[in-house]
């Protein structure tokens, strides 16, 4: 069955503000996109009329269906940014994220051995230590902290410049340039230029490790460039997109999930006192389930027309995959606007799905499985130092967490 838009005075906009109230909630204006079924559309930026995806089951189809492309570049693909700041001419190209296969599966290849759950699992004892060191600084140090500060954005930058072979102690110049590129209110031109700063970055430092290959994965993509089967270019974005990955989204999940266990003291006290990590496995699956970091959906343009839930996605039409909706799909969890870590939440939207789910998902799995019992352990009466209320969430990123988290103990 086609369906046509209708007016665009009931068509929902998207996206929807969140509300402070409820701050770890997806938008109420997202969530009654439910109400009008699993694929409905919504009126979007250009007043474009993209369908957005909220069903579980719908978009596991979807992520799984190759008619759907990830070329920024498409028309009708939906996106806040214009598409000449996609790619081309030192634009902001993300690497394979923004490519469809088979160009997408030769990229990623070259990197995905990296994060295998066996190479992933022998990080274990390091983000250990890096996690106590960061703690040890942070208890030395001035009450109220910054646990942004101190620990949820410095860890993950450590182990993803460790991992890469990037300088930690550029890591002030990385976030900074990286903080634009996620930004919901930077300028095409902002993005740009920090785009093109990390691309240079990158760029020298692939050719550093091209001459004087070392232990680390830009030395890996070093020697692919000289064996002709990577460019340099190419090499350079792929270390943006991996830089960029590494440090924002789990630091982000380290300090919206650290706030919602303080806010939730019975799940809290489950994790810091578990004896089997089974238990803190869990309860990072349904943190990741629970919370919503991803602001501006999985986007898609159909290549052909594509049938489902009733509806006719039209090839050239935009698709918008609302994650943080099939996370809280009933069909599929049980109450699922409760928190719960003894659920089963294997099955949660927050990593995608198909052939573009998250490469580094592994990674941010187990920083997360250490980090969020150290810090309960080590730091037992550790506690917000604002209200709620008094929070700064971050209403102004396309991905969702907090600017800082004030913490006192």
């Amino acid at each position: 069955m086609t369906t046509h838009p209708r007016a665009a005075t009931d068509i929902p906009a998207f996206p929807a503000p969140r509300s402070p109230v409820c701050p770890f909630d997806p938008s109420p204006g997202m969530r009654a996109l439910s109400d009008r079924g699993p694929v409905t559309r919504v009126r979007s930026w250009g007043d474009s009329t993209p369908w957005a995806v909220t069903g579980h089951a719908e978009q596991r189809a979807l992520l799984a269906d190759p008619r759907l492309s990830v070329d920024f570049s498409n028309p009708g693909f939906p996106s806040p940014v214009d598409p000449r700041h996609h790619r081309g001419g030192g634009s902001t190209d993300l690497s394979f994220v923004g490519m469809d296969d088979p160009e997408h599966a030769r990229l990623r290849r070259m990197v995905s051995g990296a994060f295998t759950l066996k190479r992933v699992e022998a990080l274990r004892p390091a983000v250990q230590r890096m996690t106590d060191t960061f703690i040890d600084r942070m208890l030395a140090g001035p009450k109220p902290a910054d646990l942004v500060q101190a620990l949820a954005l410095p860890l993950p930058s450590l182990v993803i410049s460790d991992l890469l072979g990037v300088p930690y102690e550029d890591h002030a110049f990385f976030q900074r340039n990286s903080g634009t590129l996620v930004s919901a209110v930077a300028t095409g031109e902002e993005r740009h230029a920090a785009h093109t700063a990390l691309a240079e970055y990158l760029d020298d430092l692939v050719g550093q490790k091209t001459a004087e290959p070392a232990d680390d994965l830009l030395s890996t993509l070093g020697r692919q460039v000289r064996a002709g089967e990577l460019t340099r270019r190419e090499a350079a974005t792929m270390g943006v997109l991996l830089l960029l990955g590494g440090h924002e989204t789990t630091a982000n999940m380290i300090s919206l999930g650290t706030l919602l266990l303080l806010h939730h003291p019975d799940q809290l006290a489950a994790v810091r006192d578990a004896e089997d990590p089974q238990v803190v496995v869990g309860a990072v699956e349904e943190l990741l389930r629970y919370l919503s970091i991803v602001h501006l959906g999985r986007r898609r343009t159909a290549l052909e027309d594509i049938e489902i839930a009733g509806q006719t996605i039209a090839a050239g039409e935009g698709v918008i995959l609302l994650g943080e909706l099939a996370n809280r799909d009933p069909q599929v969890f049980e109450d699922p606007d409760r928190l719960d870590i003894t659920r089963n939440a294997r099955r949660h939207q927050a990593f995608g799905a198909g052939a573009h789910h998250c490469v580094g998902q592994p990674l941010a799995r187990l920083e997360l499985q250490v980090v969020y019992p150290t810090l309960l352990r080590r730091v037992p009466t550790l506690r917000p130092a604002v209200p709620l209320e008094d929070t700064r969430f971050k209403y102004d990123t396309v991905i969702y967490g907090l600017h800082e988290l004030p913490v006192t103990w």
